[in-house]
């Protein structure tokens, strides 16, 4: 354990020892887009001349209209501005571009639906569908710089209703398929939005989800804006259309162009805003804008995930969420690559259905989230096992620390042992990826995201302010210098924006809200949220390393630890597990929960044995895969539940969790 006496402050401690190293493959390595001397003359550069190392790839990565002078301008810091006074068009980078430079006919998106329909969308495609939706937009007196919701499961014509935005210039706010139609409603009352695009329906485990009923619902108040709806025939569920305001998606586009000239716009122009989910609080829109954010996610995907001309990319996020944005719809497309969209529960009909997917489209890179392989390993081996996953040759992590023993086993039972596995650290309000291995050029340790890419330059400070010293002593992870995709502001509360990113030490870095530590080589580590921090007996505890420990015993799938009030320690430790095969019946509470406090001692140390620990069936999770650890903590300390349940995967659980259906230990 370790600690900062003079300030009086307790450093988050480091108790997970992870000794596990895997070196690059030399297959692998030797054909890897980034090579090592490569790299390392990319750190170099930034490391020498910050500005002009982002000037350089802005201009070589990016398709200018009219080139910029100015690279960064600082003057209204922390409201950073990149390349200000340059202009292009995000939709004619990911689509016109990849035509001119003979991907036409190449697949730009292969999309599965859950009742196994398969369709194929080439660039040229693709280019026509977004050409016409902009028209038809344009036609209900869309304009640059209005902003246009998009409600709708994940289906390609989520895709072009984005593309299209940036198309013309308006501004897109994606809300999650999944989210209720009072998450929709605070969502459009705050863009103050013109025009809404749903659909009948989407397709969920076999149901199908109203969306266009909740859709009636939020707009019922509040929403005065809205002048138009646009409505996708998709599910075929019967809807009430209102006459005067709702419009059908095909027969508002069957008479328009499949041409549209793109909309240049400045490189600040605003090309989405994404709503934090509503378990972390107040949503708060979070404002990107164009070019910077482009550069980033185009410039990681080559970085981070190795892309190559040949690749099926599947990263599995819906696009309403910033993994989506970023790695569904636009940084694989500016790199005229093909990505795989599936819209459904990734256990539907059976537990094999990702792997069949990745067999079916010989998807080659997959980017998925900790929560997903968490529920996948505990169907066992023996269903992957039944699926040829040759053609993978990368796997990512995404979404929140991934515990050893997930990474062990996606390493071991998906990857073969023979795929790299890039653990990618970064946020909604970051954009892009920023804390990666790279793949073929660093070497990875099980939990850990390693070392920041080029031009990211991130710390470890303690509650003064000051950089942490020596390894595995914890800290809040911040960056210190802004870079390209680095979200603009909090749509309409540039003062949240400042109070909530930058106050904390005097706007002089990027405070990310994860706490963090370095091992001896300085690989960046995790350990959970700030206000995740566990302060047991006056030692910070990350809740990620108590989960992590507990997920590496043999009959635990999954874990969520949270804190709650102790007299005597100040904080004590609820442990809520989803075991291996069926929960354990009354007789076996007791005893198994003794052996899971003994083994987190073994494995941590006595101070991270969790006071209890309550089983059950599943974790309270949303539809895009993570855990409502606000609704977990509220349930630990007997609070009442203010938080939405509607976008949970299973909403009956929360009985369970609070101990209603069974004892606890």
């Amino acid at each position: 354990m370790t600690s900062n006496r003079e300030s009086g402050e307790v450093d988050i401690s480091a108790v997970l020892h992870e000794q596990r190293r895997f070196e690059p493959q030399a297959q692998f390595a030797a054909r890897a887009r980034l090579q090592a001397a490569q790299l390392a003359a990319l750190h170099e550069r930034a490391g020498k001349d910050y500005l002009g190392f982002w000037r350089e790839l802005a201009l070589s990565q990016l398709n200018w209209h009219r080139s910029f002078s100015v690279t960064l301008d600082d003057s209204q810091a922390p409201n950073y501005r990149w390349f200000c006074d340059g202009e292009l068009n995000v939709s004619h980078e990911c689509l016109d571009v990849q035509i001119i430079a003979g991907r036409g006919e190449k697949a730009a998106i292969r999309f599965e639906a859950e009742t196994g329909e398969v369709r194929r969308l080439s660039y040229r495609q693709l280019h026509a569908d977004v050409c016409r939706m902009a028209n038809a937009l344009k036609s209900l007196g869309v304009q640059m710089g209005d902003r246009v919701v998009i409600y709708l499961p994940l289906v390609p014509e989520a895709i072009v209703a984005m593309q299209a935005c940036a198309r013309i210039g308006a501004i897109h706010s994606v809300v999650f398929g999944g989210f209720s139609a009072l998450s929709l409603r605070e969502r459009i009352a705050d863009a103050g939005a013109c025009v809404l695009i749903t659909a009948d329906g989407g397709r969920r485990g076999g149901e199908i989800v109203q969306l266009k009923a909740a859709a009636d619902s939020a707009l019922a108040e509040r929403c005065e804006s809205v002048r138009n709806v646009i409505v996708l025939r998709h599910a075929g569920n019967p809807v009430d259309m209102h006459e005067g305001r709702d419009c059908w998606w095909h027969e508002l586009c069957a008479h328009q162009s499949p041409r549209c000239e793109p909309q240049w716009v400045p490189a600040e122009h605003p090309l989405f805003l994404l709503h934090t989910s509503g378990s972390t609080g107040r949503p708060k829109g979070i404002q990107h804008a164009s070019a910077g954010y482009l550069l980033n996610v185009k410039l990681s995907c080559q970085w981070v995930f190795d892309l190559r001309e040949d690749d099926v990319f599947w990263c599995t996020a819906d696009v309403g969420w910033v993994t989506g944005h970023s790695y569904v719809c636009y940084g694989p497309l500016a790199n005229g690559a093909t990505v795989v969209i599936y819209e459904g529960a990734p256990t539907y009909p059976d537990g094999g259905r990702f792997w069949k997917i990745c067999q079916d489209h010989g998807v080659t890179i997959l980017y998925t989230a900790p929560t997903a392989i968490r529920a996948l390993m505990r169907l066992g081996d023996a269903i992957p096992a039944r699926y040829d996953l040759s053609s993978l040759r990368l796997l990512g992590s995404v979404g929140e620390p991934i515990n050893p023993e997930a990474w062990m086993w996606y390493h071991r039972v998906i990857g073969r042992g023979r795929c790299p596995i890039v653990d990618t650290w970064w946020q909604t309000e970051t954009g892009a990826i920023l804390i990666s291995p790279v793949p073929g050029v660093t070497a990875t340790k099980p939990g850990s995201c390693t070392l920041p890419l080029p031009g990211i330059f991130a710390d470890i400070l303690d509650e003064r302010g000051e950089p942490v010293t020596g390894p595995e002593i914890g800290g809040y992870l911040v960056i210190t210098r802004p870079w390209p995709s680095l979200a603009r502001t909090i749509w309409g509360d540039n003062q949240r924006y400042i109070d909530t990113y930058w106050r904390k030490f005097g706007g002089r870095c990027y405070l990310a809200g994860d706490g963090a530590y370095r091992d001896a080589e300085g690989y960046f580590w995790i350990v959970g949220r700030i206000d995740d921090v566990l302060n047991v007996a006056g030692h910070r505890l990350g809740t990620m390393e108590i989960e992590s420990a507990l997920v590496a015993h043999a009959r635990v799938a999954e874990a969520a630890v949270v804190g709650r009030p102790h007299e005597i320690k100040g904080e004590g430790i609820l442990a809520f597990v989803v075991c291996r095969g069926a929960r354990p019946g009354t007789a076996e509470v007791v005893t198994l929960a003794e052996e899971l406090r003994g083994w987190v001692a073994a494995q941590l140390s006595p101070i991270a044995r969790p006071d209890e620990i309550r089983f059950a069936d599943a974790l309270p999770k949303t539809r895009s895969g993570k855990i409502m650890r606000r609704l977990l903590r509220a349930i630990a300390r007997g609070e009442p539940l203010s938080q939405d349940v509607s976008t949970l995967e299973n909403p009956a659980i929360v009985a369970q969790l609070r101990g209603d259906q069974q004892p606890s230990a």
